[in-house]
């Protein structure tokens, strides 16, 4: 069986307090609907000033998730880490790390958006000077110890339950960020099917003597949506997907690579390229016989602002047709 994934990012294209509040609340709905029937992970992210409402505090969500759920994790990926005050972070990672009993996994990245440092008061030409300030910070902060903090010595309480700290890996397509895994001894999550980079961090870590690991995305990966009729789906609601699918490529430049990066301009040319893709229940237990044990299958289903009901027929069908079916 693949590793299964709801995806929520609570993007709606026209924001109100109202159906944003609706759409939080159903997220956790679903991530408990999901935890019942043995799905895999909850996968969140985070950005600023999006104008659509896109997460900015996936930690917030994350502990809201752990409250009403007893098995499923939940990976933040990525959490912009330079945005975030080191110590006080530690705390929160260390907290919810307790509160998930080890559930919580961190992909620590910079970011790619300059407005989002500026709203935050962050240089971001120091952004790669940040990010090694919190991570190295991060990981004396989880030993429980006292340790020297811009100048002070410090101590941060309580240590989490992981050992010897929660999961944190480095995200990133560069290999400025594959040497700051390897550097630091921790796991390598690239944003994007580069085998180059895994051996790069290979190399690099073997010059510094630290272990570590790579969790490389697959060559082709998709956000699904199930539907039993696509091309009625498609026509009613391929705006949404379409509506993410720009958003998020308008935020990158072409030195940055993603799996989930599309060039579409329109919903038929979405629909054609296969990073979004709305599928019949049969043809998701095909895709999860194709990924096999070492894939993985990502239901995005409140994409783009998706109506909450249509989300939830999503997430039915894949509990009933599909999860069954991928399980014996």
């Amino acid at each position: 069986m693949p590793v299964t994934v709801l995806r929520f990012n609570l993007v709606d294209p026209a924001p109100t307090p109202t159906a944003l509040s609706a759409r939080y609340r159903a997220a956790v709905e679903m991530a408990a609907f999901a935890d019942d029937r043995g799905v895999s992970m909850i996968q969140t992210e985070e950005h600023h000033a999006t104008g659509n409402g896109w997460m900015p505090s996936p930690l917030t969500f994350a502990g809201a998730v752990f409250g009403a759920t007893r098995r499923i994790g939940v990976t933040v990926s990525a959490l912009i880490t330079p945005l975030h005050d080191p110590l006080r972070l530690a705390e929160d990672l260390a907290c919810l790390d307790l509160l998930g009993h080890g559930r919580l996994v961190t992909v620590a990245g910079l970011g790619y958006r300059p407005e989002e440092y500026a709203a935050h008061g962050k240089d971001w030409r120091r952004r790669g000077a940040l990010q090694d300030e919190v991570l190295e910070t991060l990981l004396s902060a989880w030993t429980g110890e006292p340790f020297t903090y811009q100048g002070r010595t410090v101590r941060v309480t309580p240590q989490p339950y992981t050992q010897p700290h929660p999961v944190l890996l480095i995200g990133g397509s560069s290999r400025a960020a594959a040497r700051r895994a390897a550097r630091l001894g921790l796991p390598l999550f690239p944003s994007a099917h580069l085998p180059e980079l895994e051996a790069y961090y290979h190399a690099k870590r073997a010059e510094f003597g630290t272990d570590g690991w790579v969790l490389l995305p697959p060559a082709r990966t998709s956000l699904l949506h199930l539907s039993e009729d696509p091309d009625r789906t498609w026509a009613e609601y391929g705006c949404h997907l379409l509506h993410e699918a720009r958003t998020y490529a308008s935020w990158q430049s072409a030195d940055i690579h993603s799996a989930v990066r599309s060039a579409a301009d329109d919903v038929q040319a979405l629909r054609e390229e296969g990073v979004y893709r709305i599928v019949t229940p049969d043809e998701c237990v095909q895709l999860a016989q194709e990924a096999g044990t070492q894939g993985s299958l990502i239901l995005h289903p409140l994409c783009g602002g998706m109506p909450v009901d249509e989300g939830w027929r999503s997430l039915h069908l894949f509990a009933e047709r599909v999860l069954p079916r991928i399980k014996d």
